[in-house]
């Protein structure tokens, strides 16, 4: 009996050393003979490598189609996982999916990261700018110049090693849309998507200036030491050798871009990650202190003097102003804050309105705080008994004068912590300014780690920076609360 515990503890020891040493290189591609199921990630809005197929609603297109062939060689189902772009590896990371398929242009910087199967398209990286730009030939005229290009692809590197100014967006589709409204000079991206959405478009406003100089060539990505690359390179091969690659090539691109084994390159030296997170401490601190915290300030200031006025007009007995503010809180209130910021950034521009950046921010920002703080002030004028009113008005005060010297002071009481919780959320919902070009402390945080692949690591620094600002917001919250309490009759 004595030896009995020991044993079990010592096995329960290796069992919790094995699991902790992760998967083996095999487990994956055990795991996927097992279930006979493929798990493929891509975007499904990348035409036309991955996109829903207007007619029938099904995803589709060269990607799509190349990884159902390559499920048809090695004999298994494909199931696919819509992920977006800039969250994609993160999501393979964490085992959401076992391969992407979308486009992965082979890097020595993602080889030293990932498993990369051999390449299934090649292609080479272009220039595009506006019909009318004839200053901009070659890499070396975008010195200075402003391009669009998705943070997490090599041609983003390109574009500042020839000393552009970057502007980082979701992808293609972002960046072609910003150069159409000369939102930027140029960007950079493979022939083979651009060649593309030339045929698919017929788009005669902008052109290929020039060549970068450099062949990309895509192939899958898997995690490291999967064990799936033996079965997708030889399914690859397969497909290249009866010409089924060069098939589905010329169904969406109208041309063939299917292309040879990519040789071996070295993998580079890697920063610790202590390291890394220790040299983006202050490009982070920068980014919260310039964009996140002015933004926050700002737009909230602006969204308090709306929030007044539409909290006021809803009290109004005039029907046109109620009705007005009403209608205003519900269409705040009923769509996404995204959404909102999409409408005034990329929408207006189709109307002739085009507002840079931090602007339209700004404005979005501050229309959202008005509709949702409209109704707590409104709440908290409403919570202060009419005798008070009555009382003004024996008095000889106005109506400005009662607002501001007896309803507005004992409403601020009750105003105080849902307007505040409106603040740190506010500083939080800021994050979503980096999809409209703002370089907040999110989109500083992905373009840091975009290269380097360290998404927690980075990501979980900008958690701490937002921790902080809300943290201090609520202690502010705390003293303002008990100043009111102690200088506001009740």
């Amino acid at each position: 009996m004595r030896y009995r515990f020991p044993l079990f503890g010592l096995l329960l020891i290796v069992a919790l050393l094995t699991a902790a040493c992760g998967p083996s290189a095999d487990n994956t591609a055990d795991r996927l003979k097992s279930a006979g199921v493929l798990r493929v990630g891509t975007e499904g809005v990348y035409a036309p490598f991955s996109y829903h197929d207007p007619a029938s609603g099904q995803l589709t297109g060269y990607d799509v189609d190349v990884a159902r062939a390559v499920g048809d060689k090695i004999g298994v189902n494909v199931e696919f996982v819509e992920t977006p772009w800039d969250s994609i590896f993160a999501a393979l990371e964490a085992n959401r999916f076992d391969v992407v398929a979308n486009e992965v242009t082979i890097t020595p910087e993602r080889q030293a990261k990932y498993d990369l199967s051999e390449p299934y398209s090649v292609g080479e990286g272009v220039i595009v700018t506006r019909i009318d730009n004839g200053s901009i030939t070659s890499l070396a005229d975008l010195k200075g110049k402003v391009t669009a290009q998705s943070i997490t692809s090599n041609w983003a590197q390109v574009a500042r090693d020839a000393g552009a100014r970057v502007e980082a967006v979701d992808g293609f589709t972002a960046a072609i849309k910003l150069l159409n409204q000369g939102r930027v000079d140029a960007i950079i991206n493979d022939s083979i998507a651009v060649y593309a959405y030339l045929a698919e478009t017929n788009d005669t406003s902008v052109r290929i200036a020039g060549t970068v100089g450099e062949k990309s060539e895509q192939g899958f990505a898997a995690r490291k030491n999967s064990g799936l690359l033996p079965e997708l390179n030889k399914a690859l091969d397969t497909l290249r050798a009866d010409g089924t690659l060069a098939s589905i090539s010329q169904k969406y691109l109208k041309a063939n871009a299917s292309g040879g084994p990519q040789a071996g390159q070295p993998n580079p030296a890697h920063r610790s990650t202590w390291q890394l997170i220790a040299d983006n401490l202050w490009p982070l601190a920068k980014a919260a202190v310039t964009k996140t915290i002015p933004l926050t300030v700002i737009s909230f200031a602006i969204g308090l003097v709306i929030a007044l006025a539409v909290a006021l007009a809803r009290l109004s007995s005039i029907a046109l102003l109620s009705n007005a503010a009403r209608l205003y809180i519900s269409i705040i209130r009923g769509t996404p804050l995204l959404v909102q910021l999409f409408i005034v950034f990329f929408a207006l521009p189709e109307f002739g309105v085009k507002i840079d950046p931090f602007p339209a921010a700004v404005i979005a920002f501050s229309l959202n705080v008005g509709g949702y703080a409209a109704e707590i002030i409104r709440s908290a004028i409403q919570s202060i008994p009419k005798g008070q009113w009555e009382a003004a008005e024996t008095i000889g005060l106005s109506y400005v004068g009662t607002l501001r010297r007896i309803i507005l002071p004992q409403a601020a009481r009750v105003a105080v912590p849902p307007l505040s919780n409106t603040l740190i959320s506010l500083v939080k919902d800021t994050s979503l300014a980096s999809t409209i070009l703002v370089t907040e402390l999110l989109r500083t945080a992905q373009i840091a780690a975009a290269p380097t692949f360290e998404f927690f690591a980075l990501y979980g620094t900008a958690a701490v920076y937002y921790w902080v600002i809300c943290l201090v917001l609520s202690f502010g919250q705390s003293r303002l609360e008990h100043r009111l309490e102690r200088y506001v009759v009740r």
